[in-house]
């Protein structure tokens, strides 16, 4: 499903260095080789439309979330800032927050899931023993009943290749419409109930601390 958004009504936060949206779910970030349409290039172009014809237009993801995720993503408007923002992320100062539904509860209401990561072809496998090849990921989480699902609240602490996906199924919770890691429950086309929910970092110039947060509607795009 193709899609194309007004970019105007998707901003959360926004200045001279920095843009924070909010991405709906099936739209991709950046471009890929069948040319989809994609968050950074309708950025780009909503960022020409209100600067003055002779301005530069930047405008650059700091980090990604999968195509059929939503949530708080971070942009650069300046390369000046790009350097300082990309180490927040590298150096784990950002904080990330999301929320989840699924159809099983885990065994705990609250705790770590503490697991080795691995990359296989388009999908992310999970251990729970060291492996030469594997990387630690780390996430905190709390789930509460909502309606006849679990609603998690998890703290992303490292930030792998589908981490939390990988890691909710591994537990025997995959998320709501997420096939790929066995989810037989249906959601809206080509999105998951996996929403990047709030995010925290140091503005690049002032070193404020900016959070950022958008709570997803989960009740009306289950029944959508």
């Amino acid at each position: 499903m193709s899609i194309y958004i007004n970019v105007q009504d998707h901003i959360l936060f926004e200045d001279p260095y920095v843009l924070v949206l909010n991405k709906p779910g099936s739209l991709m970030v950046e471009p890929d080789r069948n040319g989809h349409p994609n968050l950074v290039q309708q950025v780009r172009k909503y960022l020409k439309s209100i600067l003055p014809k002779s301005a530069e237009v930047y405008a650059q993801h700091i980090h990604r979330l999968d195509r059929p995720v939503s949530g708080v993503i971070l942009f650069a408007r300046q390369k000046d800032v790009l350097k300082n923002l990309s180490e927040q992320f590298a150096e784990r100062k950002v904080k990330k927050y999301y929320q989840a539904l699924t159809l099983q509860p885990p065994p705990k209401i609250c705790g770590q899931l503490e697991n080795w990561h691995y990359k296989e072809k388009k999908k992310a496998v999970i251990i729970n023993e060291p492996n030469a090849n594997a990387e630690k990921v780390i996430l905190n989480y709390s789930v509460q009943k909502w309606i006849d699902r679990w609603l998690w609240n998890i703290e992303l602490h490292t930030g792998k290749y589908h981490q939390i996906r990988a890691q909710l199924a591994a537990a025997g919770c995959p998320i709501i419409g997420d096939v790929l890691y066995n989810s037989t429950a249906p959601y809206k086309q080509d999105s998951i109930a996996l929403h990047a929910y709030k995010l925290i970092f140091s503005h690049p110039i002032t070193g404020e601390t900016i959070t950022v947060e958008k709570q997803n509607n989960f009740f009306s795009d289950i029944n959508a």
